[in-house]
C-alpha cells in the first residue's frame, strides 16, 4: 500500500502516513484489482463500502430498460465513488460501476466512519470533514452535467460542455477525458449525430477537433 500516495488524495487530505495506516485498519480496508470492462457494482446492489480509485479509472453509468447507456461520471485516480449509497443503509444503486481500464480500488467501510471510533482516533473527524467536502464537489459535477445537457440541441450541449472545459483549462485548446462514444453518452445524444455536429462546427470554423483534442477557434453568433 502506497501510504504516501494516499495522503495526497482528497479523502485523506491533512493526515499523515502513520495515521492512514491506523485508519485503514479501523475502516476494514480491502484492496481489489479489476480488468478493463469488469463490473465493480451493478444497479440494484447494496453496499456499505466507499471505493477509492488507487490506479486506473472507473465509469459511472446508467442503463435503462431498453439498453440505452448514459455516462454520469468518470472517476479517476484519487477519487471516490458509491459514497452516497454507502451512507444510506439498504439503498440500492441506480447505476453500474465498471473499470474503464485496469484499475486498483481500495474499499472502505463507511459505517466505521459514521460511528464513534472505539480507538478514539484523533483524525476521525478530519476524515468525515474530507468525505463531506468530496461529496459536495461530486454534487457540483452532477449539477454541471445537468447544466450541460439542458439544451435541446446537440450543438447547444456541445457548446456548453466545451465552454466549461475551456474555462477549466484556462485556454481555448485542451484535451477532454472522454472518447467519442463516452462524450455522446455523457451528453445523452446519439454518437453519429454528435460526430456529424462536430463536423459541421469544424466546417463553420468554430472548432478544430482531432480525437479528444479540441481547439475553440471562435465564438458562435447567437
Amino acid at each position: 500500500m502506497n501510504y504516501f500516495k494516499l495522503a495526497r488524495t482528497p479523502l485523506f487530505a491533512g493526515t499523515t502516513e502513520e495515521e492512514i495506516k491506523q485508519m485503514l485498519t479501523c475502516l476494514k480496508a480491502v484492496e481489489r484489482n479489476y480488468k478493463k470492462g469488469e463490473t465493480i457494482y451493478c444497479a440494484g446492489d447494496v453496499t456499505t463500502e466507499i471505493g477509492l480509485v488507487l490506479s486506473g479509472s472507473v465509469l459511472i453509468e446508467n442503463v435503462d430498460a431498453w439498453g440505452n447507456c448514459s455516462v454520469l461520471d468518470k472517476v479517476g485516480e484519487g477519487r471516490i465513488f458509491a459514497e452516497s449509497y454507502a451512507c444510506v443503509p439498504g439503498e440500492r444503486l441506480m447505476v453500474n460501476v465498471t473499470a474503464q481500464e485496469p484499475a486498483g480500488i481500495l474499499f472502505l467501510d463507511v459505517t466505521k466512519m459514521l460511528q464513534i471510533c472505539p480507538n478514539a482516533c484523533s483524525y476521525h473527524q478530519k476524515l468525515l470533514k474530507n468525505l463531506l467536502s468530496v461529496s459536495a464537489r461530486k454534487n457540483l459535477r452532477l449539477s454541471r452535467r445537468i447544466f450541460n445537457t439542458s439544451s435541446k440541441s446537440i450543438r447547444g450541449r456541445l457548446l456548453s460542455y466545451l465552454s466549461y472545459e475551456s474555462m477549466q483549462h484556462a485556454g481555448s485548446e485542451f484535451d477532454i477525458s472522454y472518447n467519442r462514444q463516452q462524450l455522446a453518452d455523457y451528453l445523452s445524444v446519439d454518437r453519429s449525430a454528435l460526430s456529424k455536429e462536430l463536423g459541421k462546427m469544424q466546417k463553420e470554423g468554430l472548432i478544430r477537433v482531432e480525437r479528444n483534442h479540441f481547439c475553440i477557434l471562435k465564438t458562435p453568433e447567437l
